[in-house]
């Protein structure tokens, strides 16, 4: 007999008359519900001296609308025992909700009137900076989330993409009521958004509440100026801090989200220090020489770049060993291809991380928002599987062996 046949959830997508697009998928019986929009809109698209503004906007859309005091908008999803939550990227910033079945009408109208009728008021403002100032101080006392910024200020300097998504205190001086309305209107716009739901309403349902909530957003087309980052020579840089710890980020550029090799470079970096305790870097570095705590390598795309930054964390005495081990296995996987037994296991491992992770709800609903917006679709499991699967040796050896040598940053 066969096995069990897996039920999927259909996905269906309709835009607005106004140009917004909407993706929903209907989950029967769901008892808990997502909903938000995702905005093509982040850090990189700040002039010069606007560091900081679209994850301050991010933050401040909530301090009070035409309709609404910010006491009401904090109560209005959180009376029901929902959640209101936000956050910004170099390249988007997403709103969303997180709430009971039977309350999706409330999130729709709440969001809808966050992202079109803010007024930022200046007592809040004043109240916000604050809050970004302790977040920005902060980071400055984590050294290894610090490291991250750092190293990326650094790898992407001379570009929209080199500077701090949070910005500076001097920088949150100039968001005045008036730049941050004027930033709305100008980025959140139907043509760089994209409305998703998760959850038991139809989508027959879904689409009347934004057709009713969201179909007056203007259809002003707007435009984004993006430049390509340009590569940097590789550095080797080493701050001293007051720790007992040294913190690195090392870092190499990648295609991409839009490169066809993008699913080669993921299995790559899963397999040089994914999650799993097998990753070759937690293998090397902290299992057989107990030189680290933690190790991990991370993959991140964005629409005309990516890197792909290895994270490890030691003895400040140890760091030179810690490196050389990293450009090791790095020239391991550029010079040796994996068998077809350890190429079986790298997928096998890889597919069934993605297949848990899947189970994760919140994160499935902003991803499918987040394919949406620039692939104009979800890509089925299915597909991604099969993408996975074809992976040969030789594609995995190949694009080993044209990684540049990484830079590194060292605080500690």
């Amino acid at each position: 007999m066969g096995g069990r046949a897996v039920k999927t959830h259909p996905i269906e997508y309709f835009t607005l008359a106004n140009g917004l697009r909407i993706v929903c998928e209907q989950v029967a019986g769901a008892a808990v519900d997502y909903f938000g929009v995702t905005i093509n809109a982040g850090s990189r698209d700040e002039a010069p001296d606007r560091h900081g503004l679209a994850h301050f906007v991010e933050h401040t859309i909530f301090k009070g609308t035409t309709r609404r005091r910010a006491c009401h908008i904090i109560n209005r999803m959180e009376a029901v025992g929902g959640e209101l939550n936000a956050f910004t990227s170099k390249e988007e910033t997403t709103v969303y909700s997180v709430f009971p079945r039977g309350n999706a009408a409330r999130a729709v109208e709440l969001i809808a009137d966050l992202i079109t009728n803010s007024v930022f008021p200046e007592k809040e403002l004043a109240k916000e900076r604050e809050v970004v100032c302790e977040e920005i101080d902060s980071y400055l006392d984590t050294p290894s989330e610090a490291v991250f910024d750092d190293f990326e200020n650094l790898f992407f300097r001379d570009s929209q993409l080199g500077h701090n998504i949070l910005g500076d205190a001097a920088s949150l001086t100039r968001f005045t009521p008036e730049v941050c309305r004027n930033y709305i209107t100008s980025s959140y716009t139907p043509d760089r958004m994209v409305a998703f739901y998760r959850g038991a309403l139809s989508p027959l349902r879904l689409r009347a509440l934004c057709e009713r909530h969201l179909s007056h957003l203007s259809s002003s087309p707007s435009t984004l100026h993006r430049i390509e980052p340009p590569v940097v020579a590789p550095f080797v840089e080493r701050r001293e801090t007051d720790t007992h710890q040294a913190h690195t980020v090392m870092g190499t550029r990648v295609p991409g989200l839009f490169s066809p090799d993008r699913h080669v470079y993921g299995l790559l970096t899963n397999i040089l220090g994914g999650p799993g305790m097998n990753s070759r870097l937690n293998v090397e570095l902290r299992e057989k020489r107990g030189l680290v705590y933690t190790t991990d390598a991370t993959l991140t795309l964005m629409s005309d770049c990516g890197l792909l930054a290895i994270y490890f964390g030691c003895d400040p005495a140890d760091t030179s060993s810690c490196e050389e081990l990293v450009r090791e296995q790095l020239h391991l996987l550029a010079t040796r291809p994996l068998t077809p037994r350890q190429l079986a296991a790298a997928k096998q491992q890889y597919l069934g991380q993605l297949t848990v992770a899947s189970d994760n709800r919140e994160q499935m609903a902003l991803s499918a928002a987040r394919a949406t917006l620039y692939f104009g679709s979800v890509t089925s499991r299915a597909e991604t599987t099969a993408r996975i699967s074809a992976i040969t040796a030789p594609q995995l050896l190949q694009a080993a062996a044209t990684l540049p040598t990484p830079s590194l940053l060292t605080l500690g």
